[in-house]
């Protein structure tokens, strides 16, 4: 095995490493299990379903009043639905948790390690 493979094989078996980790994690599992909530909850995925439909209407037509009335609407409703906020913490708590990862990697390796390049290939 030369020496590339070897140093290969050595960063897989610990991405595999950090992956388990990451995913034994409480944050982890707390949004897995608020995400599972939330696909439960018929009436908080309607709403985040109708919400996100409308914000979609308003990205294709142009600002419209009523339609932004009606965000603000649902926007207060999500607000007020504990199976949501649960959602959007667990999800909050573990982008957190992905950027400090993010962060202590990039001071390790002298770069930004999770950066974006722009998009599209051509």
């Amino acid at each position: 095995m030369s020496e590339i493979q070897s140093s290969e094989a050595a960063v897989e078996e610990q991405l595999r490493t950090f992956m388990e980790t990451l995913t034994d994690s409480e944050t982890y599992q707390e949004f897995v299990e608020a995400s599972e909530a939330l696909e439960a909850d018929s009436e908080a995925s309607a709403l985040v379903r109708e919400f996100q439909q409308k914000q979609q209407r308003m990205q294709r037509g142009g600002f419209d009043q009523s339609v932004m009335s009606e965000l603000q609407d649902l926007q207060s409703e999500m607000d007020d639905n504990e199976t949501i906020q649960r959602h959007r913490e667990a999800q909050k708590a573990l982008v957190e948790l992905l950027q400090e990862t993010n962060d202590v990697i990039s001071e390790q390796i002298g770069r930004e390690f999770a950066q974006s390049m722009g998009g599209g290939c051509c």
